[in-house]
């Protein structure tokens, strides 16, 4: 009967351990997939509706109007 009891919290340790690098891995996932959606470079009213200005005396490297302020802050306008 010692054995069972052992046996069955040995089993709710790992399957617990599972769930924790499970929902650890999909938080990488997600977080990985949000960083990498934002565009190269933005139209004037995207940069806009995020909540900035088309900035057209600062350049970037690219010789490129930059978004200033708002969700897409320093990025290239296109």
């Amino acid at each position: 009967m010692r054995i069972r009891r052992i046996l069955a919290a040995v089993i709710a340790t790992a399957a617990l351990a599972g769930l924790g690098l499970t929902g650890a891995a999909t938080a990488t996932a997600i977080t990985a997939t949000a960083t990498t959606a934002t565009p190269a470079s933005l139209t004037p009213g995207e940069c806009e509706q995020g909540g900035g200005t088309v900035d057209r005396s600062h350049t970037s490297a690219a010789g490129l109007p930059t978004c200033k302020g708002g969700k897409y802050n320093g990025q290239d306008v296109d």
